[in-house]
C-alpha cells in the first residue's frame, strides 16, 4: 500500500503527442497506476494541436506506451490506464479551444496542468486556463528549460505568476525522480564514514557523467534551440552537483534542501571568456555506427540546418568557492551518440601521503566511490 494519501484528480497533459510525453510522461503515469498511486477516479486528458479522431490519437499513444515500457507491461494495468485517457484537440494559443477543455475537465476534481510544451507558450496557456475558469485551485507543472537566458526565464515565470501563485507552481526536473538521485542524500548524510571525508581534505576531484546512445531522434526543432548545455547541464547535471556538494540541510523538507542547493550555486565560480577555451569543450556527433547500425551525423538529421553550431556534447570544469570544496574540480560531461548509455558520479579520493607498498603499484591505490544505476533494473548501486 502507498504511504501517501491518494486523491482523485484530473491530469491535463499539454503536448501529449510530443516526444517528452510519449517517451517519458505516459510511461511514468502508467508506472504510477501500476504502483497503486493513481486514484481509481483519476482521469488523464491528452491535449495536443493535432486534429483527427480521438481513437486514432489514443491508438498512437498506446503504441508508444507499449514501445517504451516494453517487457514490464502488464495487460491488466494497460487496459485500466488506457481507460483513463481522453484526447482533446486544443490549439494552445486560442482561447476558444479551452471551452471544450473546461467541459472535459469539469470542477469535481483538482486539475493538474502539465506543460510538456515550449516555454514560450506557458504564459498563453495559463491565461487561457484562467479565462475559462480553470485556474482556481489548479496546479501547473513547468518543464525545463524555462527560457533561453535569465531575461527570458524571468519573462516566462512572470507570465505564469499572473495566474498561478508560487505554491501552486511546480518546476519539474524529472532526473530527480531516479532512484539513485533520491538516495544521494541518504548515502551522504546517513553514513559518517563518507560525510567525515566529504571535503577538499580527502577528495581530489569529482566526475559527473550522463551519456546517451541515442541521437536527437526527430526532435530537431526543440533540440537545436536548446543544445546539450541548456538541455542537460544547467538542470540535470547541476542538480546532481548540488546534491553531491551541498552541506547537510537542517531537515528533509523541500525548503531546507533547496536552501542548501542555492548556497552551492551561489558559490560556483563564473567561467570567464578566457575560460571558455580551457574549461569547456563543445562538439557535435558525426555520421557513424551505433549498436552496429549506420546513423547520421547531427547536421544530417531530418529537417536539420547544416550551418548549426548547436552542441550535442559538452564537458566543463566547475569550481565551488567555499571551505568544503576549495581546489576540488567538478567535471561535468554529457552527450548524445555516445558509445554507451551511462549515468554515474565518481568521487576520486586523494592518495595517502606516505606509501609503503611496492612502488609499481602506486597508481592503483587511489580510491573511488562510483555511484551509478544498474543497467538491468535501474536500481542504484555503489
Amino acid at each position: 500500500m502507498p504511504l501517501i494519501t491518494v486523491e482523485p484528480c484530473t491530469f491535463a497533459l499539454f503536448g501529449a503527442l510530443g516526444d517528452l510525453a510519449l517517451r517519458k510522461l505516459f510511461p511514468a503515469l502508467y508506472q504510477l497506476d501500476g504502483a497503486g498511486l493513481l486514484h481509481e477516479d483519476t482521469r488523464i486528458l491528452a491535449l495536443a494541436r493535432e486534429a483527427g479522431s480521438e481513437q486514432q490519437h489514443l491508438a498512437h499513444i498506446e503504441k508508444e506506451l507499449r514501445k517504451y515500457v516494453g517487457k514490464e507491461l502488464e495487460e491488466t494495468i494497460v487496459q485500466r490506464f488506457l481507460a483513463r485517457l481522453t484526447y482533446v484537440h486544443v490549439d494552445f494559443m486560442k482561447a476558444d479551444d479551452y471551452v471544450a477543455l473546461a467541459e472535459k475537465a469539469g470542477t469535481e476534481q483538482r486539475l493538474i496542468a502539465y506543460f510538456a510544451t515550449p516555454a514560450a507558450v506557458y504564459g498563453a496557456i495559463c491565461e487561457n486556463l484562467s479565462k475559462v475558469g480553470l485556474a482556481e485551485n489548479t496546479r501547473v507543472v513547468l518543464e525545463k528549460p524555462i527560457g533561453s537566458d535569465l531575461e527570458s526565464s524571468r519573462k516566462v515565470n512572470d507570465a505564469v505568476a499572473q495566474f498561478f501563485p508560487e505554491n501552486r507552481t511546480y518546476r519539474i526536473d524529472h532526473y530527480l525522480g531516479k532512484e539513485t538521485v533520491q538516495n544521494l542524500i541518504a548515502l551522504r548524510f546517513a553514513n559518517s564514514l563518507f560525510e567525515t571525508q566529504w571535503n577538499q581534505n580527502y577528495i581530489s576531484h569529482v566526475e559527473i557523467t550522463v551519456a546517451e546512445q541515442v541521437g536527437i531522434e526527430g526532435r530537431w526543432g526543440y533540440f537545436d534551440k536548446a543544445g546539450q548545455l541548456r538541455d542537460m547541464i544547467q538542470n540535470h547535471l547541476l542538480q546532481l552537483l548540488c546534491l553531491i556538494a551541498m552541506d547537510p540541510p537542517a531537515d528533509l523538507s523541500a525548503d531546507s534542501i533547496r536552501d542548501e542547493k542555492v548556497k552551492v550555486l551561489k558559490a560556483l565560480a563564473p567561467i570567464s571568456p578566457d575560460g571558455l577555451t580551457t574549461q569547456v569543450v563543445r562538439g557535435q556527433y558525426i555520421a557513424g555506427y551505433s549498436a552496429g547500425k549506420p546513423v547520421p551525423g547531427y547536421l544530417e538529421e531530418e529537417n536539420s540546418n547544416t550551418q548549426s553550431d548547436t552542441e550535442t556534447f559538452v564537458a566543463l570544469r566547475a569550481d565551488i568557492r567555499n571551505w568544503r570544496w576549495a581546489g576540488v574540480p567538478f567535471y561535468l560531461r554529457t552527450g548524445k551518440r555516445m558509445p554507451q548509455k551511462l549515468s554515474q558520479i565518481v568521487i576520486h579520493f586523494k592518495e595517502p601521503s606516505h606509501y609503503i607498498f611496492a612502488p609499481e603499484q602506486r597508481l592503483q591505490i587511489s580510491n573511488k566511490l562510483i555511484i551509478a544505476c544498474s543497467r538491468t533494473k535501474g536500481f542504484p548501486c555503489v
